[in-house]
C-alpha cells in the first residue's frame, strides 16, 4: 500500500498524481489520507459551535473526494481508498504510514507561507517515517528515464542504493549513481596533482564498492557511475534536473548521531528539481 497525504492544495494533488502512477507500477493500492484537528473530528453534533466542526468535516470530505477523483483520472485501474484522521498532520501521517511501502507528500501545502520552498509536513515526516518518504516537487514535463541516487558510503546511503536499484528496475530506467567529494588538496605542482588523482581514485573505489553485487541482482538496470569533486548538494541538485526521481539516505557520513535528517538531504528537500525520496537506514524495498 502507498499512502499519500493531501490537504486541498495543488501540491497535494500533484502528490496524488505521482502516487497513483507509482501504485500502478507496483501493482498495489493507494490510500489517500487527510488530517483535521482532533476537536473537529470528535466534536458531537449537540456541542456548542458544532457547526464549525461540521464545516471542517465537510471540507475534509471534499478534499478527499477531489483527491480520489484526481487519482482515478490518472489511473482508473488502481484501487484507491480514503482515510480521514484526527490530530497533527505530521504525527497522523507517520502513524498511518506504519504499514505503507512508501509515504508521499507534496512539497508544500495550504498552511505554508508564500515563498517557502518546503512545507512543515514534508519536512516533519522526512527522515522520521519507518518507510521511504517521497516529497513531490518539480515534476518533470516529460519522463527522462533516469533515477539518480546519492552515494556516500553511509548505512542510510546503502538503503538508498537498494531502493534506487529496485525503483529503476520497476521503471525500466537508467540508474545514475552519484558520489561527490570535496576534500581539499593542499599545495601545488606535480605532487599536488598526484595526491589529487590518488584521492579521486579512492572516491571512485568507494562508489564501486557501494554498488558491488547489485548488478547481479538487478541485471536489467543500466548503471552510470558519476564521481565529481564538488559539494554534494550542488552536484546532486544539478543531476536532479535530468532525473525522474532523486533518492537519498536520511543521514550521511558527516551528520551528527541523533539527527533524523542529514544536511544534504535537508538542503535537497528544498532545492531538488524532481521528486525526492528519503530512505531510512533500515529500508528494504518491498517490491524487489
Amino acid at each position: 500500500m502507498i499512502l499519500v497525504g493531501v490537504d486541498g492544495s495543488r501540491a497535494g494533488l500533484e502528490a496524488v498524481g505521482w502516487a497513483v502512477r507509482e501504485a500502478g507500477l507496483r501493482g498495489t493500492t493507494l490510500r489517500v489520507a487527510h488530517v483535521i484537528p482532533a476537536w473537529a473530528y470528535e466534536m458531537p453534533e449537540y456541542a456548542p459551535h458544532a457547526d464549525v466542526g461540521r464545516w471542517m468535516r465537510e471540507g475534509a470530505r471534499s478534499t478527499l473526494t477531489e483527491a480520489l477523483e484526481r487519482a482515478r483520472e490518472e489511473d482508473s485501474g488502481v484501487e484507491v481508498e480514503s482515510l480521514l484522521l484526527p490530530g497533527d498532520p505530521r504525527l497522523g501521517l507517520l502513524e498511518a504510514a506504519g504499514e505503507a511501502e512508501i509515504l508521499v507528500v507534496g512539497s508544500h501545502g495550504l498552511g505554508g507561507f508564500r515563498g517557502m520552498l518546503l512545507g512543515s509536513v514534508a519536512l516533519g515526516v522526512s527522515g522520521h517515517a519507518a518507510c521511504p518518504v517521497v516529497v513531490v516537487r518539480g515534476l518533470p514535463a516529460q519522463a527522462h528515464g533516469e533515477v539518480v541516487v546519492g552515494v556516500d558510503g553511509s548505512p542510510a546511503g546503502e538503503a538508498a542504493i537498494e531502493f534506487a536499484f529496485a525503483e529503476a528496475s520497476l521503471r525500466g530506467a537508467v540508474l545514475r549513481a552519484v558520489h561527490a567529494w570535496r576534500q581539499p588538496v593542499v599545495g601545488g605542482g606535480p605532487f599536488a596533482l598526484q595526491v589529487a588523482e590518488e584521492m579521486a581514485q579512492g572516491e571512485r573505489r568507494l562508489l564501486a564498492e557501494a554498488l558491488a553485487g547489485r548488478s547481479e541482482r538487478y541485471p536489467d538496470v543500466k548503471v552510470t557511475e558519476q564521481v565529481e569533486h564538488g559539494h554534494p548538494v550542488d552536484v546532486l541538485k544539478d543531476a536532479s534536473t535530468h532525473a525522474d526521481l532523486l533518492v537519498l539516505g536520511s543521514r550521511g557520513r558527516g551528520d551528527l548521531t541523533g539527527l533524523f535528517l542529514g544536511s544534504v538531504s535537508h538542503s535537497l528537500l528544498h532545492h531538488a528539481a524532481c521528486p525526492l525520496v528519503v530512505t531510512p537506514a533500515t529500508t528494504t524495498p518491498r517490491h524487489a
